[in-house]
């Protein structure tokens, strides 16, 4: 899909990615819920130093997830209010200003939901981890 520059679509279209990306956060939220109450289960509980800090370290970087997701979706709502305003105002142009926030809202989504992704791929590496350690002692 084609990127297209801020000043190059309307206020309407911010909108809708604003939109989507607050449905984003809240299902990026759901999962890190889920994954946090996994990673604390005791089928995730790990019976070697190696895995035990693995799990830790999942554990934090799951709260620093959700921390990141918390205060992206705080700064969405304070930047759809804002949108909203221009948007009752004129639905002509938008300021080069509220451009570059928009912009800047867009890489920290797509830097959020990257770290985000590779960290779900390293948790399911550490369960098939316990998994399979479970499964050979059988």
């Amino acid at each position: 899909m084609e990127e297209v520059a801020p000043n190059d679509i309307g206020l309407e279209a911010l909108h809708r990615e604003s939109r989507t990306w607050i449905s984003q956060l809240d299902f990026s939220a759901d999962e890190i819920t889920f994954f946090d109450h996994l990673l604390h289960s005791y089928v995730f509980e790990p019976d070697t130093p190696d895995l035990f800090k693995t799990l830790q370290k999942h554990q934090r970087e799951l709260a620093v997830s959700k921390k990141k997701c918390v205060v992206l979706k705080k700064g969405l709502f304070e930047h759809e209010n804002q949108l909203s305003g221009l948007m009752e105002i004129s639905s002509q142009t938008l300021d080069s200003a509220y451009q570059k926030h928009h912009l800047n809202f867009k890489q920290q989504i797509e830097g959020c939901m990257m770290d985000f992704q590779k960290l779900k791929a390293e948790i399911f590496a550490y369960g098939q981890q316990i998994l399979k350690k479970r499964h050979s002692r059988g």
